[in-house]
Order: structure tokens, then C-alpha cells, then sequence
């Protein structure tokens, strides 16, 4: 079992910045890929960024490309989402997750955080 806690959501004004952190416990010595997705009020939860074992070939949704990087540290079994250059849009809750991140199939999920950015 692998479990994730999300940190580092809150209020912020658009154009801002903030960087969420996701720190996993449990069976981390697995080499798997972690991820961010995220669900907006009334709308089905979406892909966002994800990374691999490795830190390498991180991969973007197009809404986020840009703007979003995520980045892990394996010695602190610790995913980041740094966001830059926020919009209302980005306004949901942020979910960490791991294992079957590319295809959807996600085993773990965190609990979420929450982020609102004010016009």
C-alpha cells in the first residue's frame, strides 16, 4: 500500500504561484510513476502532469504546458507540482497520485487540496 498526502493549495491571485507538494509513505520502494490530476466543481477529474521512477520525461496536458512542472525527489518520496502563472481556470482540487498514471488506472490517490485562484 502506498499512501500520498498533498500539501501547499490555497488562494492565490491570477498570475501567481503556488507549488504543491505530494509526500508518499508505505511501499515507496517501488519504481512507479507519480502524477497530478485535478477536478474542478461540476466537471469530471483531469490529467494533469505526470513523471516517471526516474524524474525524466515528465509529460503535460496541453491546458498546463508551460505554466506547470512537476518534479520528484526519490530520497524524500516527495512529487511537486510547481504552478506558475495561475488562472481562474486552474481553480479545482489537486489530487497526487500514483501508479497507473499514464493510462488513468490509478491506484493511489491522495486526498486532495485545494486551490482557488481569484480573478
Amino acid at each position: 500500500q502506498v499512501q500520498l498526502v498533498e500539501s501547499g493549495g490555497g488562494l492565490v491571485q491570477a498570475g501567481g504561484s503556488l507549488r504543491l507538494s505530494c509526500a508518499a509513505s508505505g511501499r515507496t520502494s517501488s519504481s512507479y510513476a507519480m502524477g497530478w490530476f485535478r477536478q474542478a466543481p461540476g466537471k469530471q477529474r483531469e490529467f494533469i502532469a505526470a513523471t516517471a521512477w526516474s524524474g525524466r520525461s515528465p509529460y503535460y496536458a496541453d491546458s498546463v504546458k508551460g505554466r506547470f512542472t512537476i518534479a520528484r525527489d526519490n530520497a524524500k518520496n516527495t512529487v511537486y507540482l510547481q504552478m506558475n502563472s495561475l488562472k481562474p481556470e486552474d481553480t479545482a482540487v489537486y489530487y497526487c497520485a500514483a501508479e497507473g498514471v499514464w493510462t488513468g488506472a490509478v491506484r493511489y490517490w491522495g486526498q486532495g487540496t485545494q486551490v482557488t485562484v481569484s480573478s
